[in-house]
């Protein structure tokens, strides 16, 4: 796993094989990134981010790299928590958050704003496809004009959710863009 850009580029983490988290290629990260540079200018703009099943921690230190002003990493394994927070401590990350919560407890007692939210849930993830739902009830979760980002494979199709603006698919990773 590399960051790709901003203050941490081209810092490289091992993820230990014996994770259960599928890690957002970095290909696809890239591809994402470059498409949140027109929703986003992350280093005058400084969001607030919202990491969900924040896995190995690749999309919190990618957005802390590029200039976001807090995220908040939400993972359920220990182990993974306990690998996100030694990465942030390596590179200084004190505007990043760790907290170990199951994501679907977390939600409906969540509060922001946060600018941007992204999730990245397990592909068989039964809620998956109530999670756009599940952010967009909270009016005090996504702030006005923020952004949520929910990754998912191609067994789900959000064109005609209400808060749906785009899809981006890289390979077998689909994007699905919300405001």
């Amino acid at each position: 796993m590399r960051i790709i850009t901003g203050k941490y580029r081209g810092r490289h983490f091992d993820v230990p094989r014996t994770f259960k988290a599928r890690p957002t290629t970095d290909f696809a990260k890239e591809n994402l990134f470059n498409v949140l540079q027109a929703y986003f200018d992350f280093e005058a703009e400084h969001p607030r981010a919202l990491d969900l099943f924040a896995g190995t921690g690749s999309i919190t230190l990618e957005l802390l790299s590029r200039g976001c002003s807090q995220v908040v990493a939400i993972e359920k394994e220990a182990l993974h928590c306990s690998f996100i927070k030694k990465f942030l401590s390596m590179v200084g990350g004190s505007n990043g958050i760790v907290l170990r919560a199951d994501v679907l407890r977390y939600l409906p007692k969540a509060t922001g704003p946060f600018n941007l939210i992204f999730a990245d849930p397990p592909y068989a993830l039964p809620e998956l496809a109530e999670l756009p739902d599940m952010i967009f009830q909270s009016t005090q979760l996504l702030a006005p004009q923020g952004l949520f980002i929910l990754e998912h494979g191609k067994a789900h199709d959000f064109h005609t959710h209400p808060h749906f603006i785009e899809q981006r698919v890289y390979g077998s990773v689909h994007f699905s863009l919300f405001q």
